[in-house]
C-alpha cells in the first residue's frame, strides 16, 4: 500500500510540474502575442498601475523642459562622441597601418584581429564593471574615471616606443584596450544619468539624442581622416617620405579622440548626483529635491511619510530568484537583442573597405600612395554615414515616443533583414557591374538608415527604462557587454571566414536580425510611463482591466486604448 500510495504522490506531483511548466509557457506567449498586436495593429497596449509616486520623482517625471536637460543631452552625449570616434576611427587606418610596417602592404591576420578588436575586448569588461559600480558608488562618481581614461588613453594609442612592427602593434593595443575599458564605462553610466533626468514624456527623445552623438562621433572620424590625410599628402615631406609622413596621420588621427571628452569634463563633474539614485538608493529624500532644485525650475515639497515607501522596497539582488522571477525575461531579451545587432552591426562598419573593394569600388590600391588610399576609404565611409546613419538617428529623436521602443526595433530588425537580404541575392551582378555600384552604395546606407532609426538605438534605451534604480546601471552594462561579445564575434569571424565570402556573410547577417525580431517580442513596452511604473519598485496595487490577459501568466497587463 505504501509503494502504491508513493506512486500516486510522485505521479500528481508530476503532474504538477507538467501543469506549472505549461502555464508559465502559455503565459509568455500571451506576452508575446499582445506585443505583436500591438505592433500590426492600431490599438495601443499600456500597463496601468496605482501606485503612490514620491514627490521629488513626480516633479522629474512632470517637469517641462528645460536649457539643463539639453546641457545634460550636451555633456553626455560628448562621452558617445567620443566612443564612436574612437572605436570606428580605427576602421580607417588600419591598411594605412598595413602600408607603413608590412612589408607586403597588409596587416597580417592575426595583427588585424587585435587591432580591430581589443577596444572591443576593453568594452566588455568597462560595460559590466563601471555598471555596476555605478549603482554601488553613485553614477556621478564613477563618470570623471571613465572619462579620465578615456582622455589618456585616447593621447597614449598614438604613442609607440619604437618603430618595430610588433612593438607598435603592442603598443597600440595595450592602450586600446584600455581605452576600450573607459569607453565601455561610458555606456551605462551615460545612459542611466539621461534616463534618470528626463521626465517621462521625452524621456526616449532625450536618451536618443545622447546616442545620437555616436552618428557624430563617427561622421567626425571619417572627416578628420579626409583632412589630416588631404594636408599631409599636399606637403613637400611627403614626396620624398611617404611612409615617415603617413606614419603622423594615423597617431594624430587616434589622439584628437581625447579633446571632446576633454572638453566636457569640467562640467561632468559639476553635474549632481541624480535624484533617483539619491532616493531610492540613498533614500536621502532632502537631499534629492535640494540637487534637482539646484538645476532645474522646478518646486519640491517634501513628505515625511514617503520613507514609508522607500522603506518597503524590494532589496533582492541581480543574481536572486526573484530578480530573475520578476526581470529574468527583460534581462533576456535586451542582452540577445544587443548580441546579435552587434553581430551585425560591427562587420558591416568596420569593413566596410573590403565589401565594397568585393564589388570592385575601389581602384587597385597597388597604384595608390598610403594616403591616397586611406582618403579614398574615408570618403566612402563619409558618405555612408551622412546619407544613412545621421538620417537614421534624427528619426528615432523625432519618432521614439511617438512610436514606442518595441515598434520601431521591430521595423528596424525587419528592414535590416530585407535590405541585406537585396545586397546579397544579386550579390554576382553587383560584382560584375560598375554601373550597379551606387545601387550597391545605395541599399548599403539604408541598412544603416534603418539600424539607427532601429535597434542600434533602442537596445541602448531600453535597459536604461525596464530594471530597478538600484539595478538599472547593472543591468544595462551587462546588456551591452553581451552585445560587444557579438561584436567581437562578428570582428573575428568576418576577418577569418566573412571576407572570403562575402555572400554568405551577408546571409549570415540577414539571419542574425530574425533572431533578434523573436526576442524583441518579448520585452516590454516603456513609452510614456514613470520609471517607477515600469518596473514596479516602489510598493503599487495593480488594476487588471476587462478584456485583458490575467497578470499571473506573463505579468503584463494591457489595456485597449481606442
Amino acid at each position: 500500500m505504501s509503494s502504491v500510495g508513493e506512486s500516486v504522490s510522485t505521479c500528481c506531483g508530476r503532474r504538477h510540474a507538467c501543469s506549472s511548466l505549461i502555464y508559465r509557457l502559455n503565459g509568455l506567449g500571451n506576452a508575446m502575442f499582445y506585443r505583436m498586436l500591438n505592433v500590426v495593429t492600431s490599438a495601443t497596449y499600456e500597463t496601468r498601475r496605482v501606485r503612490k509616486q514620491i514627490t521629488v520623482l513626480q516633479a522629474l517625471d512632470v517637469a517641462k523642459t528645460q536649457l539643463y536637460h539639453f546641457t545634460t543631452i550636451i555633456i553626455s552625449g560628448m562621452g558617445f562622441f567620443t566612443d564612436a570616434y574612437d572605436l570606428f576611427s580605427i576602421s580607417l587606418i588600419t591598411d594605412l597601418l598595413g602600408r607603413i610596417y608590412f612589408s607586403d602592404g597588409k596587416l597580417p591576420t592575426g595583427a588585424a584581429v587585435v587591432v580591430n578588436g581589443t577596444a572591443l575586448v576593453g568594452t566588455v569588461l568597462g560595460q559590466i564593471f563601471f555598471g555596476w559600480l555605478g549603482d554601488r558608488m553613485g553614477r556621478k562618481h564613477i563618470y570623471g574615471v571613465t572619462l579620465k581614461l578615456m582622455v589618456l588613453c585616447s593621447v597614449a594609442s598614438g604613442l609607440s616606443f619604437s618603430r618595430k612592427p610588433k612593438d607598435v602593434i603592442a603598443t597600440l593595443c595595450f592602450f586600446r584596450f584600455w581605452l576600450g575599458i573607459g569607453i565601455g564605462g561610458d555606456y551605462p553610466l551615460s545612459a542611466t544619468i539621461m534616463s534618470e533626468y528626463a521626465n517621462k514624456k521625452t524621456r526616449g527623445t532625450f536618451i536618443a539624442a545622447v546616442f545620437a552623438m555616436q552618428g557624430l562621433g563617427n561622421v567626425a572620424a571619417g572627416a578628420v581622416v579626409l583632412i589630416i590625410s588631404a594636408r599631409f599628402k599636399n606637403t613637400p615631406a611627403y614626396k620624398t617620405d611617404q611612409f615617415g609622413q603617413a606614419d603622423y596621420v594615423w597617431r594624430i588621427v587616434l589622439m584628437l579622440g581625447a579633446i571632446p571628452a576633454l572638453l566636457t569634463y569640467y562640467w561632468r563633474m559639476k553635474m549632481p548626483e541624480t535624484a533617483r539614485y539619491t532616493a531610492l538608493i540613498t533614500k536621502n529624500l532632502k537631499q534629492a529635491a535640494s540637487d534637482m532644485t539646484s538645476v532645474l525650475d522646478i518646486e519640491i515639497p517634501t513628505e515625511k511619510e514617503e520613507m514609508d515607501l522607500l522603506a518597503r522596497q524590494d532589496e533582492f539582488g541581480l543574481f536572486s530568484t526573484k530578480f530573475f522571477h520578476r526581470y529574468g525575461r527583460e534581462l533576456l531579451g535586451t542582452t540577445m537583442c544587443w548580441l546579435v545587432l552587434d553581430i551585425v552591426f560591427y562587420p558591416l562598419n568596420l569593413f566596410m573597405k573590403p565589401i565594397f573593394n568585393s564589388i570592385g569600388w575601389f581602384e587597385d590600391t597597388g597604384n595608390l600612395d598610403p594616403l591616397q588610399q586611406t582618403y579614398s576609404i574615408a570618403r566612402t565611409h563619409a558618405i555612408i554615414i551622412l546619407s544613412g546613419t545621421l538620417p537614421g538617428f534624427l528619426f528615432t529623436v523625432i519618432f521614439i515616443d511617438k512610436l514606442g521602443r518595441i515598434r520601431i526595433q521591430l521595423v528596424g530588425f525587419t528592414m535590416m533583414t530585407i535590405f541585406i537580404l537585396g545586397l546579397a541575392g544579386p550579390y554576382s551582378k553587383w560584382s560584375h557591374n560598375k554601373s550597379t555600384h551606387i545601387g550597391f552604395a545605395v541599399i548599403y546606407a539604408f541598412i544603416f538608415f534603418f539600424a539607427n532609426f532601429g535597434p542600434n538605438s533602442t537596445t541602448f534605451i531600453l535597459p536604461t527604462e525596464i530594471f530597478p534604480t538600484r539595478l538599472r546601471s547593472t543591468c544595462h552594462g551587462i546588456s551591452g557587454a553581451v552585445g560587444k561579445i557579438g561584436a567581437i564575434i562578428g570582428v573575428i569571424w568576418f576577418l577569418l571566414y566573412g571576407q572570403h565570402a562575402i555572400q554568405n556573410a551577408l546571409l549570415m547577417l540577414a539571419g542574425c536580425n530574425l533572431v533578434g525580431i523573436m526576442f524583441t517580442l518579448a520585452l516590454p513596452e516603456s513609452k510614456g510611463m514613470s520609471l517607477e511604473d515600469i518596473t514596479g519598485e516602489i510598493d503599487e496595487v495593480e488594476e487588471l482591466p476587462i478584456g485583458s490577459p490575467g497578470t499571473d501568466e506573463a505579468d503584463f497587463i494591457h489595456s485597449v486604448v481606442v
